[in-house]
């Protein structure tokens, strides 16, 4: 039975410098749109669910194209309303070998997502309509408005009976404030959430955890139990990934439920783009939740799921639920006819 998959976040405009120019070198830059709630209700709705995001995007042509791309990644547009002016952006340069990738954002406070308040979504119909909700750590940095609209709506789902999706997605660059700023804000989202998206570098910095283990696996699996148990979550997942000497990548995953640690393998993978494994990865818990799997299948199957879209341009995941379980099965072909 298909589900309705609802995402609230703000839709960027992605400019990427060709290749692996720096802004510094380039003179021409492609533009795309995305985010993180772009990226979760797309993917859904590739895993064969109903994908809508709730949003504010600008009257104005620019809005106009946003929308044309959502409804080509089959988002509805049912719940997003149009005001302000503006977009966020954010210019991205790949990086090689030992130079990161980097992303630099511009004008995100003065945004249509980020100036519109409580009042410019129907709450009560969105709720009513939601069998997930997926929130992020990004969209929580923003603005007090933003941050009360969040919480108000993921208050109103968890009453009408939905499941409450929290990335904790820390960015450093969009706190004012650090870590002391975000930990209450955090926890009051962790409190409503049932499926969370987290490890322990978030538990030990966010929440000023403290861990006796020393190795990332030990911290892991010291802190996340006492989370689920402190904010009474249903399960927590996430990954933890390396830049391999021939630069090729590594992920695995690992999700708790039911006071037990499922971890994937560690796939290693060759990388064209990069932005949105996470998102694909989120998407793939909880579909694998929704779809029944086993835990140990469910968090193969996220893992699946990032590895591919690092292997897609842009930021959001395209895969399909057959071509994850073929990647799960290890099936490389040469070419489909």
């Amino acid at each position: 039975m298909r589900k309705q998959i609802v995402a609230f976040g703000e839709v960027m405009m992605r400019l990427q410098v060709p290749g692996y120019e720096l802004l510094t070198q380039a003179n021409t830059l492609q533009y795309s749109f995305s985010g993180t709630g772009v990226n979760v209700a797309s993917a859904m709705t590739k895993l064969g669910h109903d994908g809508y995001l709730v949003t504010r995007l600008p009257d104005n042509p620019l809005g106009d194209a946003a929308i044309s791309s959502l409804q080509r990644l089959g988002i509805s547009r049912n719940f997003i309303t149009r005001g302000g002016k503006y977009l966020g952006m954010y210019f991205l340069e790949n990086g090689f070998g030992q130079r990161t990738s980097r992303v630099t954002y511009s004008n995100r406070l003065e945004s249509s997502f980020n100036t519109a308040s409580l009042s410019d979504y129907d709450i009560e119909v969105i709720a009513e309509n939601t069998d997930i909700i997926h929130f992020c750590g990004i969209t929580l940095a923003m603005a007090d408005n933003v941050r009360e609209s969040m919480k108000v709506l993921a208050k109103k789902v968890k009453e009408k009976g939905g499941i409450v999706c929290f990335d904790c997605n820390y960015r450093p660059s969009l706190w004012e404030g650090g870590y002391n700023k975000a930990k209450s804000h955090y926890e009051e989202m962790l409190a409503m959430s049932d499926i969370v998206m987290m490890n322990e570098k978030d538990a030990i910095y966010i929440l000023g955890m403290e861990a006796v283990s020393t190795s990332r696996e030990e911290q892991l699996r010291e802190l996340i139990p006492k989370v689920a148990k402190t904010f009474n979550i249903h399960s927590i997942a996430g990954t933890h990934r390396s830049i391999n000497s021939d630069n090729t990548h590594s992920l695995r995953g690992y999700m708790y439920k039911d006071q037990t640690f499922y971890f994937s393998e560690n796939n290693s993978f060759s990388v064209y783009d990069r932005i949105g494994a996470g998102d694909a990865y989120t998407s793939g818990i909880l579909h694998g939740e929704l779809a029944g799997f086993l835990p140990e299948k469910t968090v193969r199957f996220a893992a699946a799921a990032g590895m591919l879209a690092c292997t897609i341009v842009g930021d959001t995941p395209m895969s399909t639920e057959n071509e994850i379980l073929s990647a799960m099965a290890g099936e490389m072909e040469d070419i489909k006819r």
